[in-house]
């Protein structure tokens, strides 16, 4: 009976081997392979959406807040995602897959006698699981190259994109002249690139071009959103010198800076001349429905203070020592006449030297100046009045004492350093006080029609006419006084400063309304801060996570598809 139950026991195991292995262990091996797979993609799946989905900087995988603003996500973020992912996914997998062996094992094969009769389906249990792998090794290498394709893909377009941009300003750069320098004493340095400033927290942004930190825009820290170039609205941000950190004017980068050296010895007349150019390009700008305004509330101020001076018939105060902070005008005429003027009126003694001279660096980078002449400054002028002429003119104004042929000389010699040997498009020579000079006899002439480029070779200028003539692509001339026709001054000043102030309007009245003064308004808006909240991930970020679930989405539901089909492909009716 004994050996009749062996046999029959034997004959049992037998059967339920072949059973297991040759009935079972086909399909049971293919089901806990796909199910393996199809778990470590799930689980795979699960994480990146807890990872990618988050819009918060803190979540699975932190975004730290940059020092001034955030990289192009696919240049870093989107491979620390793919590693925050990895790090949980594969010891999750490894920990999920020796669980499942561990548990089968001591269940099914080590759980008593019965495990010897179990031994097909444990096999085909724990074969599938560690198969698993190889799918699962393929799923990774398949979702990286996925990471790879989207970064590869968004790159392209974002490499096209800055290239675009950065063509487009440049272009507009060169057409448009557009020349960028700084105004302040102690700096006069040409500018490349400003520094510009947030909006929303006041971040300093040196490198605000389309580049690392996006195309078309850069994200700030605080979240703001701010534009790359300028034609996108770049000028709109507060600009600032990256030398010496001053503020530049507002609309920085999409105007040409002009910058006009008022060059004459100490008394000249250059700051009168200046005042009184400034309010006949505003009379000008307003008869032909454009706009000037200053740059700083301070030269708003001590130009109406000039004009009431004027007003009074009395003298401005000599201008100080130091070195000159340019004041700045913005002018807008219609269609596309713009500009920003920095007037440089430095005091007279700045030319006595060639030291002195050598200081004044904006002169390294304009195209025009004014040379402004007094003619009782003239030795031969000198010499022929008469004592009650010269009585007039000491009584009326003070004189310069320095030769204006040496002033100029020593400016020519500062220029000559320069690569272009300080080749000047246009030159405006104003010869100042005239309305005292035609009151002389050697002045007289003047007022018979006499050139005055003729006039200043006659009394010992010829020299520096000539010279003039050949530094300068054109010169003009001006005698101006206080009577002067502000009409003629707004030409020579609009000549100087390439703005056409001469159209059809010049029929309109050409002076300010009693009392009008150029204020500080803004020739711009400011840019408005848009944007995410910091605490939460930049637009273009999110958007790249979106695009990265996107692929893992289709490519979850393509590998549950094909499980399928392979699952019913191994069924008895299939």
């Amino acid at each position: 009976m004994q050996m009749i139950a062996v046999l029959l026991l034997a004959a049992v195991w037998v059967a339920i081997m072949y059973v297991g292995f040759v009935i079972v262990f086909p399909y049971l091996f293919p089901v806990t392979l796909i199910g393996a797979a199809i778990g470590a993609l799930g689980f795979y799946y699960l994480h990146a959406w807890r990872t990618l989905a988050p819009t918060s900087v803190d979540g699975p995988s932190p975004v730290s807040a940059p020092e001034v603003s955030y990289r192009h996500y696919l240049l870093a973020q989107v491979w620390r995602d793919w590693w925050a992912i990895a790090r949980r996914v594969v010891p999750g997998i490894w920990n999920r897959a020796v669980g499942a062996l561990t548990v089968l094992t001591q269940t099914v094969l080590l759980g008593g006698l019965w495990g010897f009769f179990t031994f097909p389906f444990w096999l085909a249990l724990s074969a599938g699981i560690v198969a698993a792998a190889v799918p699962a090794v393929i799923l990774g290498v398949v979702l990286t190259v996925l990471y790879g394709v989207v970064a590869a893909i968004g790159l392209a377009g974002w490499m096209v994109c800055v290239l675009v941009l950065a063509a487009v300003e440049r272009l507009f750069m060169a057409y448009g002249r557009i020349l960028q320098t700084c105004p302040h004493p102690f700096c006069y340095e040409k500018v490349g690139l400003p520094v510009y400033e947030c909006p929303g927290c006041g971040a300093r942004h040196p490198r605000l071009t389309p580049g690392s930190g996006g195309a078309f825009r850069h994200v700030c820290r605080c979240g703001a959103r701010l534009p790359t170039t300028v034609p996108l609205g770049r000028f709109r941000l507060a600009a600032y010198c990256p030398h010496c950190d001053g503020r530049l004017p507002e609309r920085i980068g999409r105007v040409r800076v002009e910058p006009l050296p008022f060059v004459g010895g100490p008394a000249a007349g250059k700051t009168t001349f200046m005042f009184l150019g400034i309010r006949a390009l505003h009379a000008r700008a307003s008869a032909v429905e454009g706009r000037l305004a200053f740059v700083e509330q301070r030269h708003a101020q001590a130009y109406a203070g000039a004009i009431r001076e004027f007003q009074r018939g009395g003298q401005l105060a000599k201008t100080g020592p130091e070195l000159p902070l340019a004041t700045m005008v913005d002018v807008e005429l219609p269609g596309r006449a713009r500009r920003i003027l920095y007037l440089f009126d430095p005091a007279g003694e700045h030319y006595t030297g060639a030291t002195e001279v050598e200081s004044l660096r904006y002169l390294d980078h304009g195209e025009a100046l004014l040379f402004v002449v007094d003619p009782f400054a003239l030795p031969q002028v000198r010499r022929s009045l008469t004592d009650d002429e010269r009585g007039v003119v000491d009584g009326s104004a003070a004189s310069s004492e320095e030769d204006p042929a040496d002033t100029l000389q020593r400016v020519l010699n500062e220029l000559r350093s320069r690569p272009d040997r300080g080749r000047q498009r246009r030159v405006a020579v104003v010869v100042t006080k005239t309305d005292l000079l035609v009151r002389t006899e050697i002045g007289r002439p003047l007022l018979n029609g006499t050139d005055l480029r003729g006039w200043l070779g006659e009394v010992g200028l010829g020299n520096t006419v000539r010279t003039l003539d050949q530094v300068a692509g054109q010169v003009r001339y001006l005698g101006s006084g206080l009577e002067t026709d502000p009409a003629d001054v707004a030409g020579l000043l609009g000549w100087v400063s390439g703005l056409p102030v001469n159209g059809a309007s010049t029929d309109r009245p050409s002076t300010p309304a009693a009392g009008e003064v150029p204020g500080t308004a803004p020739l711009r808006s400011p840019w408005p801060v848009r944007g995410r909240d910091a605490s939460r991930v930049p637009l273009g970020y999110q958007l790249g996570r979106w695009a990265v679930l996107t692929g893992l989405s289709v490519l979850m539901i393509a590998a549950m598809a094909a499980s399928v089909v392979v699952a019913a492909a191994r069924l008895p009716w299939g």
